[in-house]
């Protein structure tokens, strides 16, 4: 019979740990107690009490008196017991432990006890163990795995205490706990796997990937890196809904049986298999210890898709569906279970957004913009009340004579983390989330307070209108006409000062309150501009019955004006649409206005066609409110090459 603890004895071994509290009754020595008293005397005499090992006889007569009832008790137990020297040598043991330990129970007396219960396989249970034979420590129990001479393993929880009264030796008490451990192994297992597919579940998972997180576990052997392949099935709510979660269920089941062949099969030409676990609804995991780079986690990415895309024949349904697996592969040095699932689910939903029926691979610069935006969502509403935003103003200028005509007022975010930002780093966040009301207020009462300050600055001279753009969901979740008249009134500008812009994709297709609330600002005086035309709908019919007075043509049919010198002619066909969408727009009693205008070529090219404003670097790029200032001072207010 030997013992073996499989290494540092698990905590589930011995009561929680190697030697628990609850199991140690440490009492002081001399304490007069009936369990310590003799304990005490033997503190210093482990030679003196050595010298009666292996006489069994010798070690009853301090038993009690050497009590014939006693014996016998001890004899007939069904409990394996035996009587152990200050030394931890066997002096007697009974019939039960003979058999427990796979002979008789003549053969153990002089044995060493700890070698026979295995007490020596892990430091603290040793220390502890010596500590009961001295004296100093009242009790202890823990648990082993013995193995039988046949070969059998058992489970048996030993238990070591002094005797009672004036006795030297202690007592082994052995217990059979096998079926019990067998019984908390079932459980364990039921508790740690999914009753569905049968995997391990998403407990199970991660105590692996906290395991394989560990220092201990990577830095004595293996790679030092860890990977995972996070993976969802597509459309599987449509399965369910429409099949049945019988049926889904079923599904889920085959997948699992996919995943793991997958899985059997990349590791055949690997130190260890991936660990195949679902965790929860159609959400399975790879787990790869010990991995050998992105290229491993690739490959069975791969293969995992490729697996599923075969048709499932499940009882008659024949169903085919895809996959959406993001994959992550990092060193295991600095990384913790909940960073490495936060990766994993960002980038199965990269995958998502992609396409699906695809896996992608974590990229730490996408994760860092996607933090990015994070944070500055969180910070929105706080900044503008904090009065983080400026507005810079790009000039609109006339294509016949150059004079400056007017400005499009255009938000900055000066964040205090991450600099001055231009509008497309925080705009499409404040629509999502409802911040862009108060934002867009802010705007529309800052610019219009400017541009009446520069009237009044130049009351002589023709004043500008300022155009300021405005996003769909301030029509929906405000009242702009109530917005736009208070601000007016406030700030003194006339409503044909005002102009506002909405993206044609907003605009085309408006009905009910969107509408109505363009034609009454149309009807207060506010001129209202299509921006981007060209590149949405461009539903010429509706046009004519919008409350629109400007279209503003997108910089992509500009940018098709070829420049001089470029080696290419110009393309005809821009021009043609271009000059064709002038026109019509004049027909209708509107003006336009060219976005992106870099060169001296394409303003003539527009100014020949008749294009009326322009909008671009050519002129000024956005500058500060002084610079507006400053090109009004100048003379005929000129701006770049008519």
């Amino acid at each position: 019979m030997s013992g073996t603890s499989e290494g540092p004895t698990p905590a589930a071994d011995l009561d929680r740990s190697a030697v628990t509290e609850s199991d140690i009754e440490a009492s002081p020595r001399g304490e007069a107690t009936a369990s310590t008293e003799g304990a005490a005397e033997a503190e210093g005499t482990e030679g003196a009490a050595g010298t009666r090992g292996g006489d069994a006889t010798n070690g009853w007569e301090d038993l009690d008196g050497g009590s014939p009832a006693y014996r016998s008790v001890f004899t007939s137990a069904p409990l394996a017991m035996a009587v152990v020297d200050r030394e931890g040598l066997v002096m007697d043991a009974n019939a039960a432990l003979g058999t427990l330990l796979g002979g008789g129970a003549e053969g153990l007396v002089g044995r060493v006890a700890a070698d026979l219960l295995d007490l020596a396989s892990d430091a603290r249970t040793w220390h502890a163990y010596r500590e009961v034979l001295r004296g100093r420590q009242a009790r202890l129990r823990c648990t082993r795995r013995l193995k039988q001479p046949d070969g059998r393993s058992l489970w048996a929880q030993v238990t070591v205490a002094p005797l009672d009264g004036d006795a030297s030796g202690i007592l082994l008490s052995v217990a059979d706990i096998s079926a019990h451990r067998d019984l908390q192994a079932r459980l364990r297992h039921l508790q740690m796997h999914d009753p569905v597919t049968r995997l391990p579940n998403r407990t199970l998972f991660f105590e692996r990937v906290s395991a394989a997180l560990e220092a201990e576990s990577y830095e004595q052997s293996g790679t030092g890196r860890i990977g995972l392949c996070y993976l969802d099935i597509d459309g599987f709510k449509a399965v369910n809904d429409t099949l049945g979660h019988r049926v889904g269920d079923r599904l889920l089941a085959a997948v699992a049986e996919r995943l793991t062949e997958c899985a059997q099969e990349a590791g055949r030409t690997r130190p260890s298999v991936p660990l195949v676990a679902r965790l929860g609804g159609d959400e399975f995991a790879l787990l790869v210890e010990d991995s050998t780079g992105t290229e491993q986690l690739a490959d069975l990415a791969e293969s995992a898709l490729k697996a599923l895309q075969a048709p499932f024949d499940l009882s008659g349904q024949r169903l085919n569906v895809s996959a959406s697996i993001g994959v992550v592969e990092r060193h295991a040095a600095g990384t913790t279970a909940t960073g490495l699932m936060q990766a994993a689910d960002t980038t199965l939903y990269w995958a998502k957004v992609d396409g699906k029926d695809r896996w992608t691979l974590f990229d730490p610069e996408r994760n860092a913009h996607l933090m990015t935006r994070q944070a500055l969502a969180s910070t929105l509403r706080p900044a503008i009340e904090r009065g983080e935003f400026r507005l810079e103003y790009q000039p609109l200028v006339g294509m016949a004579d150059g004079r400056l005509r007017g400005v499009e007022a255009l938000v900055r975010w000066d964040h205090p983390r991450f600099g001055m930002l231009p509008p497309n780093r925080f705009v499409a966040l404040a629509e999502e989330d409802g911040s862009i009301v108060p934002l867009g207020r802010w705007v529309l009462a800052t610019a219009c307070r400017q541009a009446r300050r520069w009237q009044l600055e130049r009351p002589d001279e023709p004043p500008l209108f300022v155009s300021v753009n405005v996003a769909v969901r301030q029509v929906w979740d405000s009242d702009l006409v109530s917005d736009v008249a208070e601000i007016l009134a406030e700030t003194g500008l006339a409503p044909h000062l005002l102009q506002l812009e909405l993206t044609e994709s907003a605009v085309m297709g408006s009905a009910g309150r969107p509408l109505q609330a363009l034609q009454a600002l149309s009807d207060m005086g506010v001129n209202i501009a299509i921006d981007d035309f060209g590149t949405g709908y461009s539903n010429l019919a509706y046009l004519s019955r919008l409350p629109v007075s400007v279209l503003k043509l997108d910089g992509s049919f500009v940018r098709g004006f070829q420049y001089e010198g470029a080696g290419a002619p110009p393309n005809p066909a821009d021009q043609v649409v271009v000059e064709a969408m002038i026109d019509l727009a004049h027909r209708l009693g509107l003006t336009v206005t060219a976005e992106c205008v870099e060169t001296a070529a394409q303003a003539t090219r527009l100014r020949s066609i008749g294009c009326d404003t322009g909008q671009g670097w050519l002129y000024s790029r956005p500058v500060a409110p002084d610079r507006i200032s400053e090109l009004l001072a100048s003379a005929s207010y000129a701006v770049g090459n008519p």
